[in-house]
Parts: structure tokens; sequence; C-alpha cells
């Protein structure tokens, strides 16, 4: 697994634990909206709506506010109107980053990532400089108790691409029309699914074997990651155990 993916790995434990939700209360809900704008309000039609209404209350978001996200998305109650926009850069190395937005102001959004990058010594790119270096996937992580022979069958007969053991569990991969498949196959078989969503996978690493260096791409990462926009920011860094766990203590 890359070094982005064990860094997104611990910043998804340390959200489970944060008392301080407010910030990705805000950033669910928004993406909840945008869905329920997009493809409907039902959840039983509309697959992204169901992920992301799934992804809130795994989070502990409260029923009634997902539901006037619900409904501002669907227009039954009156909202703001975002729309998804990406900006692409480099971090120190030359390591690949993506921000991923909502927003109801791209000029805003625009300039503050820029300023982003370049307070943490990055650099915005154009369009699809960096985006081609990705491809969308799905990602199911499973309890670790799940019984290796049953998921492997289960998650490939579904249409799964890899299962891989990882500190946190089963790593599930799948193409990115499979998800909704693949994680209710998983579920259906008993197995606890923990999350499962899409991310953009790069398609190979740039090695930082250098503190200093680390520490200033994790720094533009999580600058970006805490932008009230930034829905994801993904990156093709790999930085080994040791210094993640160095700059994490």
């Amino acid at each position: 697994m890359s070094g982005h993916s064990k860094w997104a790995t611990t910043k998804h434990r340390k959200a489970a634990q944060d008392k301080a939700r407010g910030k990705l209360f805000a950033k669910l809900i928004r993406q909840i909206e945008v869905a329920a704008r997009d493809g409907g309000g039902d959840v039983d039609v509309n697959a992204t709506l169901r992920t992301m209404f799934e992804k809130a209350r795994a989070a502990s978001v409260p029923m009634d506010t997902i539901d006037r996200a619900i409904k501002r998305g669907t227009g039954e109650l009156e909202g703001v109107q975002y729309e998804s926009v990406s900006y692409e850069g480099y971090a120190q190395g030359g390591v690949a980053v993506i921000a991923e937005c909502l927003t109801d102001n791209k000029n805003r959004t625009g300039a503050d990532i820029r300023s982003i990058f370049n307070r943490n010594g990055g650099s915005m790119a154009e369009p699809g400089a960096v985006s081609w270096q990705f491809q969308r996937l799905g990602q199911v992580y499973v309890d670790g108790s799940a019984d290796e022979d049953t998921l492997m069958l289960t998650a490939l007969d579904a249409g799964a691409e890899d299962v891989v053991k990882d500190d946190e569990g089963w790593l599930v991969t799948c193409s990115s029309g499979q998800l909704r498949i693949v994680v209710e196959a998983i579920q259906e078989a008993g197995m606890e699914v923990k999350s499962g969503e899409l991310v953009l996978a790069p398609s190979n690493t740039i090695a930082i074997e250098d503190e200093s260096d680390a520490r200033k791409v994790i720094r533009l990462v999580e600058a970006l990651d805490d932008h009230d926009d930034v829905q994801s920011v993904w990156s093709n860094f790999d930085i080994p155990d040791s210094i993640l766990a160095t700059l994490d203590a």
C-alpha cells in the first residue's frame, strides 16, 4: 500500500476518535446535498447518495441533519448551490497532489487552494497535469476478524480485483462501478464493512526518504484537507512507516 494510503488510514482512525467533528459533519452534509441534487433524494435509487448517507451515519451525523441536507439538495428546502471542482499541483519532491472540492464560489476556492500550495512549498498545476497519474477505484475496508478464504471468495465473485491485509483489517479493491455490489456482497456474507468509497489511486508512487521532505509533503496535504471546501485530497507519495511514525508523534 502506498504511503498516502497509510496516511489516509491514520487520518480515518483519528477522525473516528475525534470529538470535535464540526468540520467533518459539514463536509459530509455538503456531499449529501450534491448527491441528492445530481441523482435525487431516494437512497434506494441513488447509489452515490446511499454511499454518502452511510458515511454520514458512520460518523454519527444526526438523521434530521441528513434529511435536511437531502431536501436542500432536491430543492425542497432553500440552500446554497455547490459545484464540483478539482485542483492539481505538486508538493515537495515532485509529489502529485489532487484536491477535490465542493464550492459555491470557484474564484474564492481557487485562490485559497493556490495560496495553500504556495505557503507550503508546493505549486499549482494546469488541469490534467497530474490527474493522468491516478485511477478512480472503489476501496472497501473490512474488519480484520473476517475469514480470509470467505472474504476472498465473496469479494472476487462480486467483481473485486484485489484483497490484501493491512494494519486496519482487509482492504478490498474494485472498479468504481462495482463498489456497491462488492460492499453488499461482503455484508450479506456476514462480514463487517468499515467503509466503502471511491478513491483516486496513483498508478505509481514517489518515495520520500528524507524526513524534512516528508514533513513538507504532509504539511501541504493536511493544510489542503483542513480547508472547508476540500472534500478529498489524493497524492502519490510513499513515505516509510518509520518516518510516518515520527511525523505522527
